[in-house]
């Protein structure tokens, strides 16, 4: 390993002819936009999934695809953008004009996993193409086997519900309604569906007259020259701080802990290449695709690399495909980081999580302060799908995290959202009033963060009665139920996850972390998710910090005892 300085024709911080006053104006501009698009959604969608987990992403694009904003919403979805305009303008290329709006969820051409719908808007200005606003949001319900379009254990796509490449959801201003009807014939839910897809239209008109605003006030010659820049500004920015990153081969290796059919360990392997201003993340040697469906797509291990390498970037920098440019991704063909068809792909948020884990794992042995432990390592997702007794239809998904790993100067994050998804879990109040669902608990799992001189952050626990009249049908994907969640620098593990049906009760059973199964009437299910990894010896801990944690609950004093036993020594004898 070796110190470097930054390269020197990276230094400049902006182009000739650039003023930095406007620069920052449209920088702003652009991010205010596209947080107006991702509010626009949060009012007017029908679904849990969008308005309360905020399960999307939002964005804006240069017209030859590249991203310029994202908004304060999902990451994983917004490194894919790219190629979902990529498969879209290869498709229609020239074909594309003013008032279209483009679908497609196809894992194959363009997409990621069938339930993450993306909608992409071309602006045209004086009949050219000036740039594309993009909107990606998880969905309810896309048909398939089972209900939310996400179990696990389904062993092809073709299990997984409808699949539509890019095509025209709406044609120079008219609807398709030919499209609208094959839809609507597959799906669980078509009335809330389609008004999920009315409010991802919405957020893309948000956007198109956002920029038609910014039109007015700079020019389209003047935003194409600012767009180019900003790009341009996020590499130079991203080289300069990865030229500050030592030079060297970092690897690390985790594990998920079944495929999404069977209990079966499944690596995944990464090899972290800093050379110069530049990192190549290599895949090589991961898992290759399994039965299940946790295969990944190109584009979402992409994302997850680009996520993790920014995690570790100290400077303020804007948030877009500039960023992406010094990264290379390597993943083998046929991996379940690059999986091919008919790999299914509707629970792969697991795998690309444990990527992310990875990733920084690798990147801890680089820059060690700067990495924190593991967190949760992924939420778990459940959806609970079935009938009332007049044969009405209902689905609740819920994708339920998180706590975050011991950080180098600070304690873990409790009950918090996995940075990779930035999500939040639904509200009891919500659950309750529109599902056939009651809440028996909800909070922290004392004792269940990894020991370290910055603690892990606590475990959740939400348990579940099911009250509705027949029996329904829930899927659950999970992990860190065998291979928990990391410390580092001598912290320790956090906690293992478990998912447990009809707890305290002679029925009691412990499920697999992935599965798929019928849940009767007065039945209870308890989702228990891991607690995040420590970082720093046990003993280094400040005394004031483990009692403040004892006084409120978060630690047992038995617990404390046993992982803290230097730190209480030491006080006694001081005092």
């Amino acid at each position: 390993m070796s110190k470097k300085e930054p390269s020197k024709k990276n230094l400049a911080l902006f182009s000739k002819n650039i003023d930095p006053i406007k620069f920052e104006l449209i920088r702003n501009s652009l991010f205010f936009l596209v947080n107006e698009m991702a509010l626009s959604l949060v009012r007017s969608s029908y679904s849990g999934i969008l308005r309360d987990n905020m399960d999307f992403s939002t964005g804006i694009a240069d017209r030859s695809g590249e991203m310029v904003a994202q908004g304060l919403s999902l990451p994983l979805q917004f490194g894919p953008m790219p190629d979902a305009i990529a498969a879209v303008c290869k498709r229609w290329g020239k074909n594309m004009n003013k008032g279209d709006v483009f679908i497609l969820n196809d894992p194959f051409e363009g997409g990621t996993h069938l339930p993450d719908v993306f909608f992409i808007k071309p602006i045209f200005i004086n009949k050219k193409l000036f740039c594309f606003v993009c909107v990606c949001g998880h969905q309810i319900d896309v048909g398939g086997r089972v209900a939310g379009s996400n179990a696990s254990d389904s062993r092809e796509i073709f299990a997984e519900g409808i699949r539509i490449p890019p095509l025209k959801l709406i044609d120079a201003g008219k609807q398709n309604e030919t499209l609208i009807s094959i839809i609507e014939k597959n799906v669980r839910l078509p009335v809330n569906l389609f008004g999920d897809f009315r409010a991802h239209i919405a957020a893309l008109k948000t956007g198109e007259n956002g920029i038609y605003e910014l039109i007015k006030k700079y020019t389209t010659k003047e935003l194409i020259k600012y767009f180019k820049e900003l790009l341009d500004n996020a590499e130079r920015i991203t080289r300069n701080a990865i030229s500050k990153i030592p030079d060297g081969v970092y690897k690390f290796t985790d594990y998920m802990d079944c495929d999404g059919v069977e209990l079966n360990k499944v690596p995944i392997k990464v090899e972290v290449q800093i050379n110069g201003d530049s990192v190549i993340v290599d895949t090589s040697g991961s898992s290759k695709q399994v039965q299940g469906a946790i295969n990944s797509t190109y584009s979402m291990t992409k994302a997850v690399s680009y996520f993790a390498i920014r995690s570790i970037i100290e400077d303020d920098m804007p948030n877009n495909g500039g960023f992406f440019r010094p990264i290379k991704v390597i993943a083998e063909e046929g991996s379940i980081m690059k999986s091919t068809i008919p790999a299914a792909s509707g629970a792969r948020g697991v795998t690309l999580l444990r990527l992310g884990d990875a990733v920084l794992g690798a990147l801890s042995k680089a820059v060690p302060k700067r990495v924190s432990a593991a967190n949760e390592g992924g939420p778990t997702l459940y959806s609970f799908g079935g009938y009332d007794s007049t044969k009405n239809p209902f689905i609740f998904v819920e994708i339920f995290g998180g706590s975050w790993g011991g950080r180098p100067n600070k304690d873990g994050i409790d009950g918090i959202g996995h940075p990779l998804c930035n999500q939040r879990n639904i509200p009891v109040e919500f659950i309750e009033m529109e599902y056939p669902l009651r809440i028996n608990g909800y909070g922290y799992v004392p004792d269940s963060g990894g020991a370290g001189q910055y603690r892990g952050g606590l475990a959740l626990f939400r348990e579940f009665k099911y009250i509705g009249d027949t029996p329904c049908q829930l899927q659950i994907r999970s992990d860190r139920s065998y291979t928990p969640p990391y410390g580092l620098h001598n912290g320790e593990n956090g906690s293992l996850s478990k998912n447990i049906l009809n707890p305290g009760t002679n029925k009691e059973k412990v499920l697999p972390p992935m599965v798929t199964f019928i849940l009767n009437p007065d039945e209870v299910v308890r989702f228990i998710i891991p607690g995040a990894g420590g970082w720093g010896k046990p003993e280094n801990r400040k005394l004031e910090n483990l009692l403040y944690d004892i006084k409120n609950g978060y630690l047992t004093e038995r617990y404390a005892r046993k992982k803290y036993k230097d730190v209480l020594l030491d006080s006694n004898t001081k005092h």
